[in-house]
């Protein structure tokens, strides 16, 4: 590419849904409201974990911070999606979209990163339950939200950065409706091999490696399962575990099938539909997994929407911790 063909860039083109215009205004009124469910479903999490006292334990501290993510990761591509088609425009400025990059790697990666620790807390709390507590200390806990945010950073710093260096063509469309960094690097007219270099091997190592950590936990979970005798038993040990799972599955489902479908020649309307699965609906329906799952959640749930919330009293004789449980049902299996 002769250097006349590059441009000073300025902006960037969201193509969006442009194969559909006359259903921009339905879209914008469907995804507004997935946007405020999504919002609204994560921040009731948050807000029933901290308000009570009882759940103030390792996997809902995890899952707060998971609905946390989930309505920042929603919040760098919705909003300025729903503002392009109000407003029937489909620019962003040069620096909106190296910015929009970088949130939406650190949040995904956060995604990513967090359901892997959920992962780790659920196999101690089925294989190892009496040591639970001492493994799972609140120390070790705020360790790993914090290890898992700075790799986080690390990553989507390296990457935003590294495009900067980056010279553009006249050519600014981007065939999405967020700045999805490799349909970015494809517009380059300078040497994009370091960047792509970069983004697979962060992938693999920063997507393969939580999944492997996923897979050996949850291997580890179902063995233990299954070497409880009761039906019961194993039962108890399995719904701790079935609500992760699920959200586990969806997530990696709707992102693993977009991008293993990328390597054939990309449709802008497939393509865009297919990111909608894992930036909208995904974190749309993990707070429904949860709450709906969990008893103790929704009896917060309820008694806080009621706004009669009796901090301390809820579980009085009632919660005993899953990891308890568990052991419970092992002794009783065996004695």
């Amino acid at each position: 590419m002769g250097p006349g063909n590059v441009t000073q860039l300025s902006e960037f083109l969201l193509l969006g849904f442009s194969e559909t215009p006359g259903l921009e205004r339905i879209l914008s009124g469907l995804f507004l409201c997935m946007y405020l469910i999504t919002v609204l479903g994560n921040l009731l999490i948050i807000l029933a974990v901290s308000s009570d006292s009882h759940l103030h334990t390792p996997m809902y501290f995890f899952l707060s911070n998971l609905s946390l993510v989930d309505i920042c990761f929603t919040s760098t591509t919705i909003p300025k999606m729903l503002l392009n088609i109000q407003t029937q425009s489909k620019v962003i400025t040069y620096l909106g979209c190296i910015t929009q990059m970088y949130f939406f790697i650190l949040f995904a990666g956060l995604d990513d990163f967090t359901l892997t620790v959920m992962a780790y807390d659920r196999y101690v709390a089925v294989c190892h339950p009496l040591y639970y507590t001492v493994i799972m200390n609140p120390g070790r806990c705020g360790l790993l939200v914090l290890v898992v945010w700075v790799i986080s950073i690390l990553n989507s710093l390296l990457e935003s950065l590294m495009v900067l260096d980056l010279s553009f063509c006249s050519d600014l469309e981007i065939p999405h409706f967020f700045c999805e960094l490799k349909q970015v690097i494809q517009l380059a007219c300078s040497d994009t091999f370091p960047n792509d270099l970069v983004m697979y091997f962060a992938a693999g190592l920063l997507g393969g490696g939580p999944l492997t950590g996923i897979l050996y936990s949850y291997s580890k979970i179902v063995s233990s399962i299954c070497a409880i005798p009761s039906a019961q038993g194993k039962y108890k040990a399995f719904s701790t575990c079935a609500s992760h799972l699920s959200v586990v599955s969806l997530f990696y489902g709707t992102s693993l099938g977009l991008y293993l479908s990328s390597g054939r020649s990309y449709q802008l309307q497939s393509s865009s539909t297919a990111s909608v699965m894992y930036t909208v609906v995904t974190p749309m329906l993990n707070p429904f997994i949860y709450s709906l799952r969990n008893k103790y959640i929704k009896r917060v749930l309820q008694r806080f929407l009621a706004g009669r919330l009796p901090k301390g009293q809820l579980y009085v004789g009632e919660e005993v911790p899953m990891n308890v449980q568990i052991f419970r049902a092992r002794s009783s299996d065996t004695s």
